[in-house]
């Protein structure tokens, strides 16, 4: 029997190193200009307590109620707190996903679906994939123990005597919505669009920007990512596909806020 590491390390890089293409190095500065922008965007226009420059961008369009409205909407309405979560993973949304698809169409002129959304031959990998996710699950817990774990977990905070429904729930919607779109950014936009210009070596460069992302998160969390990076990124070129692994990260983020939750009694 073959060992994993030759059949889903080994053979996807001989498949995708024979599938480089010459040239297409204006394919790569428009995708990594491109991934550049929407890290930018996500870092700064999707920070909810840092939102002056964009009122005051608004403003200077003449848009004075419209930055009204989000100074109302973050500070001093009823529902700022679930308004912060929302603004946040709204973003994330934007340059994790329609920003990507903006370019992918607009300036590649290519298929949406051929960057990791394919589901065709996908089936080959859920074994692995569930494997990969009943192996971290130990992890998952043993880290639901730890003092900063349950200090980061979860983004909503909970007032005392509140029921988890609807506020809880509905944020767990749209934290699993940011998930997905996280990995279609990372595993769909940048691996799958790089892998053709630098073969199985595009999954190094997607891992540097997706680490870096985990660098406000618990040390064993930001480390663990540099592990997740490469095992879902050689999984997604080999499969051609993200969505096992939007799969695995939603149930392990699911997981996390649902152990914080239980930890404090509330579930």
């Amino acid at each position: 029997m073959r060992s994993l590491w030759s059949r889903y390390v080994v053979d996807v890089r001989t498949k995708v190193d024979s599938e480089i293409e010459p040239g297409g190095e204006r394919r790569v500065v428009i995708i990594l200009l491109a991934a550049i922008l929407s890290l930018f965007v996500i870092r700064f226009a999707g920070a909810s307590e840092e939102t002056r420059w964009l009122s005051s961008l608004m403003e200077l369009m003449g848009l004075d109620w419209l930055a009204d409205r989000l100074r109302y909407a973050l500070e001093g309405s009823p529902s700022s707190r679930m308004n912060h979560l929302v603004y946040w993973a709204l973003w994330r949304i934007v340059g994790y996903v329609i920003l990507p698809v903006l370019v992918i169409r607009g300036l590649l002129g290519e298929r949406v679906s051929e960057f990791g959304l394919s589901l065709r031959g996908t089936w080959a990998y859920g074994r692995f994939y569930l494997l990969l996710l009943l192996g971290s699950a130990p992890f998952v817990v043993l880290a639901s123990f730890h003092p900063e774990f349950q200090a980061k977990y979860p983004f909503y905070t909970i007032i005392e005597g509140e029921s988890l429904w609807p506020g809880f729930w509905i944020w767990e919607v749209l934290y699993a919505l940011q998930f997905v779109s996280l990995e279609f950014f990372f595993r769909g936009f940048l691996l799958h669009g790089l892998s053709r210009r630098f073969g199985y070596m595009a999954i190094l460069v997607m891992m540097v920007p997706y680490m870096m992302i985990h660098f406000q998160k618990p040390g064993l969390e930001a480390f663990g990512s540099i592990i997740a990076g490469f095992v879902l990124g050689t999984l997604a070129l080999g499969g051609r596909s993200i969505w096992w692994g939007a799969l695995v990260h939603v149930s392990v983020a699911l997981s996390m806020d649902l152990l914080a939750v239980w930890h404090r009694g509330l579930l």
